[in-house]
């Protein structure tokens, strides 16, 4: 399954791409953590990336093409991947269209995840990055939980930091350009037969249900339970329960009865042939 996440800033593409890595088992794929880590790595493309950051340019689109180029030929992506936050605008489209192509991997489906504009505005001012890890949380619609309390790299409490355009004050901007650049893509894959348009609005896992329809993938309708930790027994207990299975070894009344051994016949017994009379033997 290969796919493109679309939605405003907000509309909860990163929580649904890693619902879907976690129940599908295809990597994620952002073009900001690609950008980090090849940065981190020291590769060509990432020293390339860091001056173009370092002069305050935008990163060049052919630069983060190579960079999903080469994260699609890992081992991971051969069953598919999803795309989050890539393209973001018509000449991106385009160029991925291309790159898919040439390596023979085209889109199965692109999913526009509606949220009302003032909904959007709330849902950001609530979300949180791990400093660690880089995972993203909302204090108000997916605070970090269950088997998610901990980082995957600290192996400790997830350290929430706000990103510095996470706030009122740029949401409005974030939306006019979104609208202005990225919004045209929904016509874009529409022409093509690849949309689907979900309401990404109300409970999470309500929104989950209706990317899994949209998709047509089982595994993402019902979120796993999680197993429940076997209870501890209190040393009391445990004292009450061997002395329990002692008695019941030491023939106690629900000790099992031994097998009856069954009664041998009774001997007949041979009488003595009577004597004779001594009026016989003379």
């Amino acid at each position: 399954m290969r796919i493109v996440l679309l939605g405003a800033p907000g509309s909860g593409k990163g929580t649904q791409s890693q619902r879907l890595v976690e129940r599908v088992g295809i990597p994620q794929i952002s073009t900001g953590d690609l950008l980090r880590a090849a940065v981190a790595g020291g590769t060509e493309l990432g020293r390339l990336a860091k001056e173009a950051m370092d002069s305050g340019r935008l990163v060049d689109d052919s630069l983060v093409l190579g960079m999903i180029r080469e994260r699609l030929r890992e081992p991971d992506a051969r069953r598919g991947f999803i795309l989050d936050g890539f393209p973001r605008n018509l000449a991106q489209a385009h160029a991925l269209d291309h790159l898919l192509e040439s390596l023979r991997q085209p889109l199965d489906a692109v999913v526009q995840l509606e949220v009302d504009y003032g909904e959007l505005v709330r849902r950001i001012s609530g979300r949180r990055t791990c400093a660690d890890c880089g995972r993203v949380f909302n204090l108000l619609t997916s605070p970090p939980g269950g088997a998610s309390v901990r980082c995957s790299v600290s192996q400790q409490a997830h350290r929430l930091v706000q990103r510095p355009d996470d706030n009122e004050a740029t949401v409005a901007e974030r939306l006019r350009v979104y609208d202005e650049k990225t919004r045209p893509l929904i016509d874009f894959y529409r022409a093509r037969g690849l949309l689907r348009v979900i309401n990404a609005e109300g409970d999470l896992d309500a929104v989950t249900r209706r990317l899994a329809q949209a998709l047509d993938v089982p595994a993402l309708r019902a979120a796993p339970k999680a197993k429940r930790p076997a209870a501890r027994k209190s040393p009391v207990k445990k004292r009450a329960a061997r002395a329990k299975v002692t008695r019941k070894g030491s023939g106690g009344s629900s000790a099992r009865k031994p097998r009856a051994t069954p009664a041998r016949p009774a001997r007949k017994s041979r009488r003595a042939p009577a004597k004779r009379s001594r009026a016989k033997r003379r």
